[in-house]
């Protein structure tokens, strides 16, 4: 863990299977499919007192695949946000990638082109003082990468496999976003 201080650190988050339950072989078209994972807006608001920017980087290839719209996917996130805001949790801004798996766009994750954009946008991003939570081998690569400290969110037992096989160094596993953030303040 990053130590008691968190002064000037950053926190990247994945969407789904982080923020909200992610649907089996599907996409979120729409508000109505969008479900927070348990304890997850409170987390956020207990996570907004330790970090600054908090930012969501999500790779959202139903759009590519012509599967829903950027509008669709703008709607869905604005009901998020509204959502966390009634928990007095706040997201500084969301980030998404468009295209394809096999694109080769530096924007997809695991490559950096979110990253980059958000330092862009929020000028005191260190990326060796920012933390990403993700729930795939795609997150802690894009971390792996950046040298970020990567959080690993795995719901199932084994899952860390395919991060070993394909030479990804994680620092810390937890089932969830709000048992993360309960660690966090156990050591602050």
């Amino acid at each position: 863990m990053p130590g008691a201080r968190f002064q000037n650190w950053s926190l990247f988050l994945d969407r789904d299977g982080v923020i909200n339950t992610r649907l089996p072989d599907a996409y979120v078209y729409n508000p109505e499919q969008f479900e927070f994972m348990p304890g997850v807006p409170d987390a956020i608001a207990r996570l907004r007192t330790l970090f600054d920017p908090i930012v969501v980087v999500t790779n959202q290839q139903g759009i590519g695949k012509e599967l829903m719209t950027s509008a669709q996917l703008d709607e869905v996130h604005q009901y998020m946000l509204r959502e966390l805001e009634k928990a007095k949790a706040h997201i500084d801004k969301i980030y998404y990638c468009p295209d394809l798996k096999n694109s080769g766009s530096g924007f997809r994750k695991p490559e950096s082109g979110m990253a980059i954009q958000a330092k862009a946008d929020f000028p005191q991003i260190n990326f060796e003082q920012s933390i990403i939570v993700g729930d795939s081998w795609s997150d802690m690569e894009f971390g792996q990468r950046l040298g970020m400290y990567c959080v690993f969110i795995s719901t199932k037992a084994g899952e860390n496999l395919e991060l070993e096989s394909r030479g990804i160094h994680i620092h810390a596993e937890f089932p969830s976003l709000p048992a993360f953030t309960d660690s966090l303040f156990r050591i602050k």
